[in-house]
């Protein structure tokens, strides 16, 4: 697991335990030792697995975790997930930050799942964005790849891409490729409309982003790219959801990028039952 997430998820713990868990004092034996399964409540695709340790590992490292089930597998409800043994107070402090973890993760993959089986049969990939949640987008694009997508760029600094603000501020699709050809990274460039396109066209990028085209306009931009360039990649980008992605799919691109991947998720339910 990356540095950046290890800090959010120790900052996460402090946020939740400050002096300290003040009912498991009370109520529980200081050495009381105690067992603890994590049982599936729906159905999805399994994320999450080293935050999860991480989190419990903060609590108390002598607790030990055992997953019955690996990242990218998919499970049913009422699956045993994982046995988690150690000192009973320690395993409910560590509660709530790993489930919630291994929820939202799992949750990740299992969206991503079903918008990689809306396009099965066809040559689009689905990417995530940079639209996560600060702190872990390491986590959520694994999550991503647990769940068959691929990723995108990591940050800002791992590839070019190039956006309307960039071009507004460059003053123009062709000002702002002409800036950036020298630089040894992969480019890409977000296209709004026809002109931009032929434009960007003539400075032959790694990859067109085509950005809210209805799919009457991203299947004549693709015709237009494909006519120009085998090698340039497409990407459709925006207004993407479950009903739509198979029509975009269908256009011929190469990627289809979707937010909501890590943006805006419903949780996997999972719950720890103490033995």
């Amino acid at each position: 697991m990356d540095k950046i997430s290890q800090q959010v998820i120790k900052l996460a713990y402090q946020e939740d335990i400050q002096s300290g868990d003040i009912t498991s004092e009370a109520t529980i034996r200081k050495r009381l030792p105690g067992k603890a399964l994590i049982i599936a409540k729906s159905s999805g695709i399994l994320s999450g697995t080293e935050a999860f340790r991480y989190a419990f590992k903060l609590a108390s490292p002598k607790i030990k975790v055992v997953f019955h089930i690996r990242d990218g597998n998919k499970y049913s409800p009422e699956d045993k997930i994982a046995t988690i043994k150690g000192i009973s107070q320690a395993l409910l402090r560590g509660e709530r930050l790993a489930l919630n973890l291994l929820s939202h993760l799992s949750g990740v993959a299992t969206m991503t799942s079903m918008f990689v089986a809306r396009v099965d049969g066809l040559k689009a990939r689905i990417l995530d964005t940079r639209k996560t949640t600060p702190g872990i987008r390491y986590l959520e694009k694994r999550a991503v790849k647990h769940g068959g997508g691929r990723n995108h760029r990591m940050g800002l600094y791992d590839m070019v891409l190039i956006k309307d603000n960039h071009i507004a501020a460059a003053g123009g699709v062709g000002e702002a490729l002409e800036k950036v050809l020298d630089i040894r990274r992969k480019v890409e460039i977000e296209i709004a409309d026809f002109y931009q396109l032929e434009t960007a066209l003539n400075y032959s990028p790694d990859i067109i982003m085509l950005d809210n085209f209805n799919i009457r306009r991203l299947a004549w931009a693709v015709k237009i790219i494909r006519s120009s360039s085998q090698r340039i990649k497409i990407e459709a980008s925006g207004g993407v959801n479950l009903k739509t992605v198979r029509s975009i799919a269908k256009t011929g691109v190469d990627y289809i990028s979707v937010g909501a991947l890590t943006h805006s998720v419903p949780a996997a339910d999972f719950s720890m039952r103490y033995v």
